[in-house]
């Protein structure tokens, strides 16, 4: 049986507030009650949970901007439940969750119950992101009014898993959203250059016989789109960003003052397309994973701001759709609990980011995206939300597929290890995770907390 830990308060001793000076932080009343010197921070009355921080930094709640947790439709790969467990566990507070369920989320209807199931799980905060088009088909435009004036409050339009390829299409959805400050996220793939597409075009695909998947076929979209944006005076997303050339579009189009923003996963910050020749599934993804000069081109982007986020596209499908051979595996790779690490591994201990550049690019740049930014990824000061992260950076550990949080075990990261390990997570001062433990939410927590805000 669940326990309603939501009166609960939390003093965090000697924390380091964005990787900064210790200090004692206290959670009360769902918001950041006191913060001072180490020593200077008395508890207050009640029921307190002391956490010796020592070391540990201390961080907004991540927030992802590009989540699928399945639900409607394929509960046997993941749940609104199971997917937010995983998000809390990775340190996230909040995630959107992209539209490609069944029914797709294209309609006000979708939209809420994705939005409700994320309420009463209790665990994160889940905002839906509302399809371009009608069933993902590339043909008409979704009901965009409708699902930005639903109890979700969609503010991102994706068809995610598909491009919006037809450019008349795309012109008006960058048209319709700039009615209600909405963003649309492309998915950036020419499907006339990508037919049975395996993996990225290159001497590997050419060597093992996969049907390759050239990073044109990318970088010519996001070309377009800036354009349009720029046309139309709108905001664009660039999904899952994974080339070097997308880089410098992007980087260009920033020049010009086009109001473009993008991010790249975890996996395409380390995993390159010679994992391909292993021939293991687990490794096909969409967009593929690319060659070293992409990596290092995507890392230099991530850590001169032209790539605003991190964003996992976390993507969990049953053991029968990934144990199974190339050709008939599911793209796409789990991510939530393993984000922070990578990040740390690839970009903080190499010196590209601070740990105050982390809680830009997984928390308050996603959350400001997104529209989000009045309840997460906020400053860590008294009397802002409660919406927190707390990571060991000097824990180590090697990923267990089978023991993630997540429904699936579709990780790239099985058997790595990899540094970081969060130690808790806070939702508007409530502990989702503690002591690196998921802690069961009472159904409906989040909704109490939240009431009427959490639109």
């Amino acid at each position: 049986m669940s326990t309603d830990h939501s009166s609960t308060s939390y003093v965090l001793r000697g924390v380091r507030p964005l990787g900064g000076e210790p200090a004692d932080v206290v959670v009360a009343g769902g918001v950041i009650a006191a913060l001072g010197a180490p020593g200077t921070v008395e508890a207050p009355a009640g029921d307190v949970v002391e956490v010796d921080g020592a070391g540990h930094v201390l961080l907004p709640g991540l927030v992802d901007l590009h989540t699928h947790l399945r639900e409607p439709g394929r509960e046997d790969a993941e749940t609104v439940a199971s997917g937010t467990r995983a998000a809390a566990a990775g340190g996230f507070t909040a995630v959107h969750a992209m539209a490609n369920t069944s029914p797709v989320a294209d309609t006000a209807g979708v939209v809420e119950q994705v939005w409700r199931l994320g309420r009463d799980a209790g665990y994160a905060d889940v905002h839906p992101v509302g399809a371009v088009t009608v069933g993902l088909d590339g043909e008409r435009l979704a009901e965009l009014g409708a699902m930005a004036d639903s109890a979700a409050r969609v503010r991102v339009f994706s068809d995610d898993g598909k491009c919006v390829h037809d450019p008349i299409l795309m012109r008006r959805a960058l048209e319709y959203v700039k009615a209600f400050d909405g963003v649309v996220a492309q998915h950036a793939q020419e499907p006339r250059l990508t037919e049975g597409a395996q993996m990225n075009e290159g001497v590997v695909s050419a060597e093992i016989g996969l049907a390759g998947w050239p990073a044109v076929a990318e970088e010519a979209i996001i070309a377009r789109d800036v354009l349009l944006a720029e046309h139309v005076g709108s905001r664009l997303h660039v999904c899952h960003l994974s080339t070097a050339g997308s880089v410098e579009i992007v980087r260009w189009a920033k020049s010009r003052g086009i109001d473009v923003t993008a991010e790249v996963t975890p996996h395409h910050l380390v995993l390159t397309d010679d994992l391909a020749r292993t021939y293991d599934p687990t490794y096909k993804v969409n967009p593929p994973l690319r060659t070293a000069q992409d990596v290092e081109a995507v890392r230099e982007g991530l850590a001169d701001g032209t790539i605003d986020i991190v964003a996992t596209d976390h993507a969990p499908h049953t053991r029968e759709d990934k144990d199974c051979e190339w050709g008939a595996a599911a793209f796409g790779m789990t991510g939530l609990e393993t984000a922070l690490s990578v990040v740390q591994q690839t970009m903080v201990d190499t010196g590209r980011l601070t740990w105050a550049d982390v809680a830009r690019v997984l928390s308050t740049a996603p959350a400001r995206i997104g529209r989000i930014g009045d309840r997460h990824g906020r400053p860590i000061a008294v009397g802002e939300p409660a919406n927190l992260t707390l990571v060991d950076p000097a824990a180590t550990r090697v990923v267990d597929g089978a023991a993630q949080v997540t429904a699936s075990g579709n990780t790239p990261f099985a058997g790595r290890e990899l540094p970081g390990r969060v130690v808790a997570t806070f939702l508007r001062g409530r502990a989702t995770v503690l002591d690196g433990a998921v802690v069961d939410a009472p159904r409906g927590a989040a909704g109490r907390h939240a009431g009427a805000g959490a639109r």
